[in-house]
């Protein structure tokens, strides 16, 4: 298709980052599978007779795809800045794609079918890390892909709609965990002094011919395969990073690359300024002081540490301890109230800026978590009180850090270190995200009512941190990131 060389084509750039942000749907895809699985996956490691099935095992397995996650965070840097953004994202939706087919079907080659036991438990979370790896490295990458091809004033916008597409992700698993279910019953669990779990609705789950514990989990999991493999062959018709080319020798590329998206004139620009950014490529992490860098980490931890993975990852059991009715139902609206609100952060990004929106959505997001606190420690509360916090905390967070987070972790950063210091701050939100998801539960099991307390003082430190430490980005370059921090620095 040919291009005005005065003026970028907008569907090219609308169609590159359409395919960068199946990452992002993957990612939500994958994290949130878990959600509706993890029930019959129980019970089915629960029929084996090589070792017990503990409620510790149990949250192992729920949360194993988080080690992964830390891993693929960790070397995105690396895999990034070596390979290109491009390769390094075919490599995770391969990963994807075999986690899924693997997880479906963890028996292959080397285990009888249905049968379980200790070591096909081994196997079954070997392949979730694996998809736990596909998850960071598109976690830090996609953002990165995306805010290193747009324009400076569409650069929020675009990077939020890799939010709305991970937030998509989780609404479409949701959905189809619903349809896959159908009529099946999702099997009880009740833990017992010692530990150990046993299946409480036994009557109703045998009458059911055990359908969720044999086949619903499997299928829940392969349906992954579908996005995961159209993700790995559309990823191959994007272009490289005009500053990824601009940083390895390739000016040539980067500049038809930029000439397409921004025009001949605006593209030549562009590429100067990139140019006058990278000719120090080989500068150390700490060059721009620690500050960026702390900044960076500290969006990652609050992100978690406000506590919303842990209300996606466990949102049918919360329900259902509200008595809401069918708490697949009540999670799958959960999801549409969530992509509802992640719009309100797209459309208002490059008006309103990052930082009123991060603290607008800190302070809702504590008025949310009190609510839940308080009506879980006020006797007679009705239970649609404790749903309509959830929804506005949720809501809040979908505004606010779901998607700014990754906006300002993908630009905050010079040039000449982006890929590493993104790498660090992603592995700390994993990080953190493991520590909430694995603590929730014996918290919320003590008290449902300090839990979301302690998650309100989370959100209210997280809007200090905002209002003190984080600079508005809104209109800025990427390049113009690199003079911010170098004043920063030389102010001190």
């Amino acid at each position: 298709m040919a291009v005005r060389q005065d003026k970028g084509s907008g569907a090219y750039l609308f169609s590159i980052v359409l395919v960068a942000v199946l990452g992002g749907l993957l990612f939500g895809y994958d994290t949130a599978v878990i959600s509706g699985a993890e029930r019959g996956l129980q019970a089915f490691f629960m029929s084996a007779g090589d070792f017990t099935y503990t409620s510790f095992l149990h949250g192992i397995t729920s949360s194993s795809a988080l080690l992964g996650c830390i891993i693929g965070s960790a070397i995105s840097g690396l895999m990034a800045g070596r390979f290109g953004r491009k390769k390094s994202l075919f490599v995770a939706g391969v990963c994807f794609f075999l986690s899924a087919a693997g997880s479906y079907y963890p028996e292959f080659l080397f285990f009888p079918k249905g049968v379980a036991s200790q070591s096909l438990w081994v196997a079954f979370n070997l392949y979730r890390v694996l998809g736990g790896i596909g998850v960071g490295m598109a976690s830090a990458i996609c953002p990165m892909y995306i805010a290193e091809v747009a324009p400076a004033d569409k650069r929020g916008t675009l990077v939020s709609w890799n939010q709305f597409a991970i937030i998509f992700g989780q609404l479409v698993v949701y959905f189809v965990n619903l349809v896959i279910l159908g009529d099946h019953i999702a099997p009880k669990m009740e833990a017992l002094a010692e530990g150990i779990n046993r299946i409480i609705n036994a009557d109703a789950l045998a009458a059911d011919g055990n359908w969720s514990v044999t086949t619903g989990w499997r299928l829940m999991f392969g349906s992954e395969c579908v996005p995961a493999g159209l993700f790995s062959l559309l990823i191959l018709l994007v272009p490289e990073t005009p500053r990824y080319l601009a940083m390895t020798g390739q000016d040539g590329k980067a500049l038809d690359v930029l000439t397409r998206i921004n025009g001949r004139s605006k593209a030549e620009e562009i590429l100067a300024e990139i140019k006058n950014t990278v000719v120090e490529k080989k500068e150390k992490l700490l060059a721009y002081g620690w500050v960026v860098i702390f900044v960076g980490i500290m969006l990652s931890v609050f992100q978690q540490f406000v506590g919303i993975n842990a209300v996606l990852y466990y949102a049918p059991r919360i329900f259902e301890s509200m008595g809401m009715g069918n708490p697949m139902t009540q999670t799958v609206l959960m999801g549409i109230v969530n992509i509802s609100f992640t719009l309100v952060a797209i459309f208002t990004v490059e008006k309103l800026g990052r930082k009123p929106l991060l603290i607008t959505g800190s302070l809702g997001m504590a008025l949310g978590a009190l609510g839940v606190a308080l009506a879980d420690a006020v006797p007679g509360v009705p239970g649609i009180i404790g749903v309509l916090s959830i929804m506005i905390y949720s809501a809040s967070f979908m505004f606010s850090w779901g998607p700014i987070c990754w906006v300002l972790i993908s630009e905050i950063f010079p040039n000449t270190i982006r890929g590493a210091a993104v790498a660090i701050a992603v592995a700390f939100q994993w990080i953190s995200n493991f520590i909430v998801s694995s603590t929730f539960v014996p918290l919320y099991t003590w008290s449902p009512a300090f839990t979301y307390g302690l998650y309100c003082a989370m959100c209210l430190l997280a809007a200090f941190f905002v209002w003190r430490m984080v600079p508005e980005t809104k209109g800025k370059t990427l390049e113009e990131m690199s003079a911010l921090w170098r004043s920063r620095q030389k102010a001190k």
